[in-house]
């Protein structure tokens, strides 16, 4: 049930002076003052004043500045008139030494004479006079409530007559000064057809805290019962709703908690200062100094709105990536799509696999690659110079990100690969070795022991597995080149990495092909089977969560290097990443020319494939010992496609607020 009518059509001064009078209808503010920015706020002593500051610069998502107030100064002329900080709250949280000892509806004794005081306002007021505390004004979500609801996104919390559900995270705030805690966020469920619309709006708030820190399962916020809230009152999911959540200014109050002041206030969750600014940040009276705020506040470029894209059932997850990166994204998936050796690949493209498997690649931590397709069973090495270059391509930016990761390879050419990878480090492709590792199917739980510290499908070892031109086990077990001929005397079982995989939480996979047979292409099996020659033999059945096609396995591993460089430049996913925490710290110049450097180059793979050759390794479609891949020299066929992946990642930037 929603406030009355009658309240919803009052201005935010009308709706403060009955506030000031108390008026019984005013409990919560959600739902009131539709089209005004609300204001969480917290009163601090002088001498704290500073660090507060630096706190909520540090961590603009859940602490936008609006207003800090002179030292005992009880008005705020930028964003309301007349207004009086001390009565203008319906309900106000009194703590002492960090520790919540009431709930008042004014403050009002806190400012008064010692004669009309109690002893204990006296004993707080003798640790703290009010004309040394501080106002700080912190934007709050539910001034974007009534956009929400303009754009057809319904507001449960309103919906249901509930103050909005606020949690405590596992999420550590950027520590500043005296103040260190944990994030807190709100959460509004939200049909899964209106994310974007939902991301849309409030992304264009970011004084109202802006778009969402996390979509998806509470628990990877380290919420464990969302029956439970911390703060404020459950709000009940509807069926295809989607758990939301915005970062939460009473992560102030969690700070006012674990900084302890002798004396502090601030308003009771849910309870907000109505403040007279429109919720539109670009027709907002009042800007807010660049380095107090969110970044995206002072730079709201129709190109850095977000899109949200789904990343993982298991567990869900959602993820955020600005128009402007997506659509650079887009591009490299159309040149890795040419087909210059006619092979008929486009046949299995499905669109956005790229951009799904960087999304998910920008989320993990661990990353196991593996690659090696042994095709030219007749010569020794057997294996091909497609799948190592793009392996490697990946590898690097990956460890760039500072991500973990590790290569999975056959028993039969472990010791090749680790000479591969020595030369590249001598050279200077790879700044450091990275591990490689076997796989051996040695019993029933095999794959879940590789994959998952002991055993324990709660604990995995990597969050993502990427096979790029690795050969994978067709329909009857066996393992086929293109031509038809069973290699699977000289492949090991990595497969089943991919199978058991599918049933632990938290591993996504991504598969890149070029012809079907490749492992992870059993996503696009029926393709394969209908579409490519020998395809019912030789087609794939393992499948990927994604399943990247390129003209050229390599080409696929070099996109995907470029695609996570676009990601982790694009300010919009760089906020979701981080929680909105830490902002001011994103993409230092050291930082962004460290990734740069780390794209995939015509120098760095053309030294890569001269060292392939070197060590006897053929091309996949000729079996030529040359400079060549699928049949198609080097020069000038895949040093023109990789200057222009490296042309779309790094081209021109417009509406960077870097």
């Amino acid at each position: 049930m929603e406030q009355s009518d009658c309240l919803n059509s009052l201005s935010p001064a009308e709706l403060r002076l009955l506030i000031r009078q108390e008026d019984y209808r005013i409990s919560t503010t959600t739902g009131l003052a539709n089209g005004y920015q609300q204001a969480n706020v917290v009163i601090l002593p002088n001498h704290l004043a500073n660090d507060f500051e630096a706190f909520c610069r540090s961590n603009p998502a859940p602490l936008p500045l609006l207003y800090r107030s002179q030292s005992g100064e009880t008005s705020c002329p930028p964003l309301a008139k007349l207004a009086d900080i001390r009565t203008d709250i319906s309900q106000y949280c009194v703590y002492q030494e960090g520790r919540l000892v009431k709930t008042v509806s004014s403050l009002q004794n806190y400012s008064s004479q010692p004669s009309s005081r109690t002893a204990s306002e006296q004993l707080a007021v003798h640790h703290g006079q009010w004309s040394d505390m501080v106002c700080f004004y912190l934007g709050c979500s539910f001034g974007f409530e009534g956009r929400l609801k303009k754009a057809g996104v319904p507001v449960r919390n309103v919906e249901q007559g509930r103050n909005i559900s606020m949690y405590r995270t596992s999420v550590p705030c950027i520590p500043a000064g005296a103040f260190s805690c944990p994030l807190v966020v709100t959460m509004r469920p939200v049909p899964a057809g209106l994310l974007d619309a939902a991301v849309e709006v409030t992304h264009l708030n970011p004084l109202a805290h802006g778009a969402p820190v996390h979509i998806g399962d509470p628990a990877l916020l380290g919420i464990q019962d969302l029956s439970r809230p911390d703060y404020g009152e459950r709000v009940e999911l509807q069926p295809g709703d989607v758990t939301v959540f915005w970062a939460c200014g009473v992560t102030a109050i969690e700070a006012i908690l674990s900084s302890k002041p002798s004396l502090a206030f601030s308003h009771s969750p849910g309870c907000m200062f109505l403040t007279d600014l429109p919720d539109s940040s670009a027709s907002s009276p009042i800007t807010p100094p660049p380095d107090s705020v969110d970044p995206l506040a002072t730079n709201l470029c129709p190109e850095l709105t977000p899109l949200c894209f789904l990343v993982s059932h298991n567990p869900l997850l959602y993820s955020l990536a600005s128009q402007k990166a997506v659509a650079k994204i887009r591009q490299l998936e159309t040149i890795i799509g040419e087909d210059p050796g006619q092979r008929g690949i486009r046949a299995l493209f499905v669109q956005d696999e790229l951009l799904h498997s960087c999304l998910a690649l920008s989320h993990s931590s661990s990353v196991a690659i593996t690659t090696g397709f042994p095709t030219h069973y007749m010569h020794s090495p057997p294996d091909e110079t497609d799948g190592p270059p793009g392996a490697i391509a990946m590898a690097t930016m990956l460890l760039s990100l500072g991500k973990q990761v590790t290569i999975v390879t056959d028993r039969r050419a472990l010791e090749m690969n680790q000479a591969i990878i020595a030369e590249a480090v001598r050279t200077g492709v790879l700044k450091n070795t990275i591990p490689l590792v076997t796989f051996e199917d040695s019993g029933p739980d095999s794959a879940l022991h590789f994959l998952c510290h002991h055993g324990d499908p709660r604990k995995p070892r990597y969050d993502h597995l990427v096979a790029i031109e690795r050969s994978g086990r067709a329909g009857d077990g066996n393992y086929y080149n293109m031509r038809g001929v069973n290699i699977k005397h000289l492949v090991d079982p990595i497969d089943d990495l991919f199978i058991a995989a599918k049933d632990i939480a938290g591993i996504t996979t991504t598969g890149i092909g070029d012809g079907g047979n490749e492992l992870g292409m059993g996503k696009v099996k029926e393709k394969v089977k209908s579409l490519m020659p020998n395809g019912s033999l030789v087609a794939c059945v393992v499948p990927a969560d994604y399943a990247v096609t390129a003209g050229v396995s390599n080409w696929g591993g070099y996109a995907v290097a470029c695609g996570l460089y676009l990601l982790h430049t694009c300010p919009s996913h760089q906020r979701y990443l981080k929680k909105g925490l830490g902002l001011e710290h994103t993409s230092p110049q050291k930082q962004l020319q460290d990734w740069t450097a780390n794209l995939p180059s015509v120098d760095k793979e053309e030294s890569i494939l001269s060292t392939l050759v070197r060590f006897g390794i053929r091309s996949g479609v000729t079996a030529h010992l040359a400079m060549e891949v699928d049949g198609l020299t080097f020069h000038p066929t895949h040093s023109d496609i990789i200057t222009r992946l490296v042309e779309v990642t790094v081209g021109s930037a417009t509406c960077n607020p870097s």
